[in-house]
């Protein structure tokens, strides 16, 4: 029987594309029901599509082996994650005069956030949008309607990217048959997937070290506060190792094996080699240096990235590292050796315990699917075209003793082969018109998506609003925290 509930998401990585469909559960986790993955790189290079054409095969190709694992049921949309390189945050703020009542009311708010959204951007999109403070006359609030005051500033993180890198996305998708559930912000659904509500809250940095990017995102007060995107990822370290003339496949292996984030401290025997099951061979010490060099090179552009940031000195839950190069070994203590504060606590993150569960080892817990999984548990449409059979009642009579009393009934039985041949008539009218329906229901379903990607960016602050600055009025009014909010 074909599976009829599910959640899909398609996530475009710096190296990879990546399948995943689940089944939510009553706890809230999700189990894997399927799971499929490509290689990217003949069309993504740093998280950003430059093959169309292929894109859109791999895509379909994805769909596919994700319906055959599906018991070949039908994936109506799917979730898709948007990242890259040219992701990051700008500030903008938006003042009014309050004119009338001189009070802030729900309309004046809407027509800030109409504002903010409408500024000039040359060549970038506005994706979404984090509402940072609002400040009426000389003081914050953490709801600006109803509040008296005669001025009023808005402090907006637009979250952009290049009109190129959305344009590709979704042209590879429409190209590939496959229609989008919602375009998510890969960054934001991994952090609301492996950090905790108080981490966010108490001010934490999270750092996604993929093949050809780093992502580097700071929360406080539960809001995202800053978002870049660094051009190097582990991918620069494999290629370090085969600039010494090498195989791609020998280099990596000698980095997941051997590559560590510090040199040692103890005097290495240059004449000392590590060797590959293959009988390809490398010094320790060459091997040591080129690792820990870039290693360094990638830290201290998060480090820098995190003080631009100005919330350095307010991580009070500390930073984490998640993606596949989290897996190098002593990437914390180079980390803590960098940012020279023995207090910074340092957390890697490789996996989503008790929220994603099944499909045994094939899911790796070594951090490379962390944003894989953050899209799917941020889905909350059933994906499934398909829909559950009803159950029909048969009510069944006991065949002895039964005597047929029509059975010589010349017009009983005309009337029940017509209402039998009218019956069959109806059913194929149905069944003409269910196909049409679900032809104008996939048609609907890309104007509907089309909607709500015009309406969300004027209507999705709202919640996350909410959200965030009842956790800031906690820390304005009732909080030892304060003073790093008003900073």
């Amino acid at each position: 029987m074909a599976t009829t509930e599910f959640i899909a998401a398609i996530e475009l990585g710096s190296s990879k594309i990546t399948g995943i469909a689940g089944k939510r559960d009553t706890d809230g986790s999700i189990s894997v029901l399927a799971f499929a993955q490509d290689d990217a790189s003949q069309f993504v290079h740093k998280g950003v599509i430059f093959n169309i054409d292929k894109a859109a095969t791999a895509l379909s190709d994805i769909i596919i082996k994700l319906e055959t694992q599906l018991r070949n049921s039908t994936i109506a949309k799917v979730y898709v994650g948007i990242g890259g390189r040219t992701l990051r945050t700008i500030e903008n703020q938006v003042s009014r005069t309050v004119t009338g009542e001189e009070k802030i009311s729900e309309d004046l708010v809407f027509s800030i956030s109409d504002e903010n959204l409408a500024y000039p951007y040359d060549e970038f999109d506005i994706l979404d949008v984090e509402p940072q403070e609002y400040k009426i006359d000389n003081r914050l609030v953490p709801d600006p309607v109803g509040v008296a005051g005669k001025e009023i500033t808005a402090h907006f993180l637009n979250i952009v990217a290049k009109k190129m890198m959305k344009k590709n996305l979704e042209l590879s998708l429409q190209q590939g048959h496959a229609t989008v559930a919602e375009m998510l912000l890969a960054p934001k659904a991994l952090a609301n997937a492996v950090l905790t509500e108080s981490d966010r809250r108490l001010g934490c940095a999270l750092v996604d070290i993929g093949a050809d990017t780093t992502t580097v995102s700071v929360y406080k007060n539960n809001i995202l506060r800053y978002l870049t995107v660094i051009p190097l990822g582990s991918a620069n370290i494999t290629q370090d190792i085969v600039s010494l003339q090498m195989a791609d496949e020998d280099a990596e292996q000698f980095k997941l094996l051997y590559g560590d984030a510090l040199v040692a401290e103890e005097e290495i025997d240059k004449s000392e080699e590590y060797t590959l099951d293959n009988g390809q061979a490398i010094s320790k010490d060459l091997l040591n240096d080129i690792v820990s060099a870039r290693a360094e090179e990638i830290l201290v552009n998060v480090w820098n990235q995190i003080q631009i940031s100005g919330y350095d000195d307010k991580l009070t839950a500390g930073v984490f590292f998640t993606g596949g190069g989290s897996n190098l070994k002593n990437l914390e203590e180079a980390f803590k050796k960098i940012c020279r504060d023995d207090r910074m606590k340092i957390k890697t993150i490789k996996f989503i315990p008790d929220v994603v569960r099944g499909y045994g080892n094939d899911i790796k817990r070594n951090g490379t699917l962390c944003t894989l999984f953050g899209l799917l548990l941020a889905g909350k449409e059933n994906c499934s075209l398909d829909k559950p059979e009803p159950v029909e009642e048969k009510f069944e009579i006991p065949a002895s003793g039964q005597v047929d009393m029509f059975a010589n009934d010349k017009d009983l039985k005309e009337q029940e082969a017509k209402i039998l041949a009218d019956k069959a008539a109806e059913e194929e009218r149905i069944r003409q018109l269910r196909e049409s329906e679900e032809e104008k229901a996939r048609r609907a379903e890309e104007a509907e998506r089309k909607r709500k990607e015009r309406e969300r960016k004027k209507n999705s602050f709202i919640n996350r609003f909410k959200r965030g600055f009842d956790s800031l009025s906690g820390e304005l009014f009732g909080s030892d925290d304060t003073s790093d909010t008003l900073n």
